[in-house]
């Protein structure tokens, strides 16, 4: 484990684990700031998620994804980051490197409920991709790149948060 107190969090998961939601309960708690990746990507370009996906297409969100987390530089953070931002190559080994990072791991049955609308969620779909294809593809990812994993399944919100200070203090 390489978490120590200074160190910045990193959340990772799919759209609609609750990284956001955790993320600020977490900041609270730790006396950290938060920030959310996908609000600090839309305030640099001046452009909702979905409005960069459909104009600069997937590749070139990622691009601009991965520059912006890469560019994240801050201490006692916890950084929410967006679900595709485990193909950011450059990001992610830099978070590896300075950071503690945390899989919110979430069944795929109870991730579809939740996610009704995810074209406007902005999520980054390929053409021709099902939200089950992303899941598959990512969740490999999540895994490669995660210090630490919290399978939500059973786990409400305030569960979740006690269960990530239990981890990063053990």
């Amino acid at each position: 484990m390489n978490w120590e107190k200074g160190n910045n969090i990193i959340l990772i998961g799919m759209p609609g684990v609750g990284k956001s939601t955790i993320g600020v309960i977490l900041a609270k708690i730790m006396g950290y700031r938060f920030v959310d990746a996908d609000i600090v990507i839309q305030e640099q370009e001046g452009r909702l998620l979905k409005d960069i996906i459909a104009q600069e297409g997937v590749d070139g969100f990622i691009k601009i994804e991965d520059r912006v987390n890469r560019n994240l530089n801050m201490k006692k953070a916890v950084i929410a980051t967006g679900g595709s931002a485990v193909y950011g190559k450059n990001s992610m080994e830099n978070y590896k490197e300075t950071s503690t990072i945390v899989y919110l791991k979430l069944d795929y049955e109870t991730l579809d409920d939740r996610l009704s609308d995810i074209k406007g969620r902005g999520v980054v779909l390929r053409d021709g991709q099902t939200l089950k294809d992303i899941y598959d593809e990512r969740t490999k990812l999540y895994e490669k790149y995660a210090d630490i994993v919290i399978d939500e399944g059973s786990l409400d919100v305030e569960k979740t948060v006690e269960r990530l200070l239990e981890e990063l203090e053990s």
